[in-house]
């Protein structure tokens, strides 16, 4: 059926016989601009997606994954995009096929609202700033299902509870900058989800949050498929989570699709070199078994990694490294930092987050400590804290000797070429009118009034360590993929050649291609300069080939911590064995469905006014390795 453009618009067919697939793509192509500047991105595109079933498209930044699902549910042209050719049929409840490669906006968002949930990538630009959360989850019901703002504030708590967003009712009346990006992810999928959605298009859903909660997110999309046979269209570059939730797999590279099947089929039996390059890059769990300090990620086909040109004189007289035997390059002691949260029109003082209470732990020269734990746990307040980016409350944080937080504002600008940061969004991270050579060499030019040709050929040995080309120096940001966004990142944190990097997250956000290139970077680096790190990660499996040691963070305490073998092959915290529970596996067949089962709600942080928390007493369980046994709390 065409309307009066000749364009094909909402059909009045049957109803669904139960034959016909839920939603089905046919030979997709979406393509950008137009004319001689026109770009496909993605080219014959087929697939089909029936009630019930999760498909999973997998690939690298740049595959086209996302454009293809924002297209099979008309939203490309909001980006930008057109559909150049092909279709995306949807079978409405009412039993109308609608294609909405072609139909028309107001049926489209009516489906969508209704019929159709989204959980897009990044929360922080999907999440209306202006707008409590509450309000923002129980908005398409209000508007879909005719909910009182009652009905709707209850299902924004009961939606809240079922991603385990803990104190619901509190948080319910915060606006998204006031949570941590875990937090702003579950509301992202507290909103898809609150409409019980026939078709749920998951965009990279689970990258910013923990195993526990990544494990109750694909736990709770399983159960939702089970009560009301909700179809999933999961888009990923994780293929530990595809393999714990899909039924099939499409495998994409350059807007094209390169091997499809099902799960087992294509993760146990891949045919294409690049599906097996793909599943080489995923770190297991348990492969460092044995071994002793970080260990790298071979790659079948290999990948770039950093190593100093041999060529380059670099003196390295005071590379870090040669702090006074037995003695920690970094100690920090009792570290603490509470944030208020005040409410009505006095601003009354409501509640007090715990961000970071008590944390004591030390790093060796040229040792990496991983601060791992759900979000919202401390670890990156713990970082910012050390560095002073944000002021803690008390404690003590010795480095080299020197009280950090006792330094003037003068003292401690001097001191930060020793203490560099690497920050999870290198895009948000990078000023955007910098090119990449100014960037680099910011601050060679600042610390150590370098300019000329010595600026010059420094930057060039920074690029070259970090796997960058000499033509990239005039590219601006934008120009780069995020890998090489987090290469840039790195070659500034760096250039000064400093004692402890933070790396927040460094990785989280990247493909597994160029996640194994970084962590084989960071480890090379360390070994050519003995750059200690205070790697801060929910990807245990990265962890484990990072680390030295590894600090366990809950509710903005360590509750266990020891050397990266003992904790991760005898861990003494139930905490810490829920964290290794909900570790995805990329085997089909040994799918963790019932790991999230154990694990209960995080604890808060955020509690009421004057109220102190219970005392940690440590107990040992061998050498370098110690957990907490905790009291029970009387004043919560």
């Amino acid at each position: 059926m065409t309307g009066h453009d000749g364009r094909p618009v909402i059909s009045d067919g049957a109803k669904d016989s139960g034959a016909q697939p839920l939603l089905r793509v046919d030979d997709l192509a979406v393509a950008f601009g137009r004319g001689k500047s026109a770009v496909e991105v993605v080219n014959g595109l087929s697939f089909s997606i029936n009630e019930g079933e999760t498909l999973a498209l997998v690939g690298e930044s740049g595959s086209g994954k996302s454009v293809s699902a924002l297209a099979a549910v008309g939203l490309i042209e909001a980006r930008g995009g057109r559909v150049a050719t092909g279709s995306a049929h949807y079978s409405a409840t009412s039993g109308e096929s609608v294609d909405f490669a072609r139909g028309t906006d107001s049926r489209l968002r009516r489906l969508r609202g209704l019929e159709i949930g989204m959980i897009f990538q990044d929360p922080m630009t999907s999440l209306n700033p202006l707008f409590r959360i509450g309000d923002q989850i129980s908005e398409a019901a209000r508007l879909h299902q005719g909910l009182t703002r009652r009905q709707g504030r209850a299902l924004a708590i009961e939606m809240l509870k079922r991603v385990r967003i803990p104190d619901a009712e509190r948080r319910l009346d915060q606006y998204p900058h006031e949570l941590s990006g875990g937090m702003r992810q579950r509301v992202m999928i507290a909103t898809a989800l609150s409409c019980n959605p026939r078709l749920l298009i998951a965009d990279e859903p689970t990258t910013a949050l923990d195993v526990t909660v990544q494990a109750e997110i694909l736990l709770l999309i399983k159960q939702l498929q089970q009560e009301t046979g909700t179809a999933v269209l999961f888009i990923s570059h994780d293929l530990s989570v595809v393999s714990e939730i899909s039924d099939k797999i499409i495998i994409m590279r350059n807007g094209r699709k390169v091997e499809e099947g099902t799960t087992e089929e294509v993760l146990l039996r891949p045919h294409e070199p690049y599906t097996q390059m793909l599943l080489s890059a995923v770190p297991r769990l348990g492969e460092t078994a044995g071994k002793t300090g970080p260990v790298r990620i071979a790659v079948t086909g290999g990948v770039p990694t950093a190593s100093r040109p041999a060529n380059d004189a670099t003196d390295r007289s005071d590379v870090p490294g040669s702090a006074a035997p037995g003695q920690p390059l970094l100690r920090v002691e009792n570290l603490t930092k509470r944030f208020e949260i005040r409410r009505g029109p006095f601003r009354q003082l409501a509640a007090v987050t715990h961000a970071v209470e008590s944390v004591s732990f030390e790093i060796a020269a040229g040792e990496t400590l991983s601060l791992v734990g759900e979000s919202g746990s401390g670890k990156s307040t713990t970082g910012r804290c050390i560095l002073r980016l944000i002021e803690p409350d008390s404690g003590r944080v010795t480095m080299g000797g020197t009280d950090i937080l006792a330094l003037s504002g003068r003292e401690m600008t001097a001191r930060r070429r020793d203490m560099q940061i690497v920050f999870q969004d290198p895009y948000a991270s990078l000023n955007p009118r910098k090119t990449a050579a100014d960037l680099v060499g910011e601050p060679l030019l600042i610390h150590q009034g370098a300019s000329g040709s010595l600026l010059d050929d420094q930057v060039e040995s920074l690029f070259r360590r970090v796997g960058l080309l000499p033509e990239h120096r005039d590219r601006y940001p934008h120009e780069f993929s995020g890998g090489q966004r987090q290469r840039i990142g790195i070659a500034r944190a760096i250039a000064l050649k400093p004692k402890l990097i933070v790396g927040d997250e460094p990785v989280s956000a990247l493909d597994v291609s160029i996640r194994a290139q970084i962590v084989n970077l960071m480890i090379d680096l360390q070994e050519e300069f003995g750059i200690s790190y205070l790697f801060i990660s929910h990807d245990m499996a990265v962890v484990e080939r990072m680390s030295h040691r590894i600090a366990v963070m809950r509710a903005g305490q360590i509750v266990e911590i020891g050397a990266r073998g003992n904790v991760l092959a005898d861990p003494k915290h139930a905490y810490t064995r829920s964290l290794m529970a909900a570790v995805p596996t990329i085997d089909p067949g040994r799918r963790n469905h019932h790991a999230a089962l154990s694990v209960e709600v995080p604890r808060s942080a955020m509690r009421p006014p004057g109220w102190n928390p219970p005392p940690l007493h440590f107990e040992s369980a061998g050498d370098d390795h110690a957990y907490a046994v905790e009291e029970p709390e009387r004043n919560a």
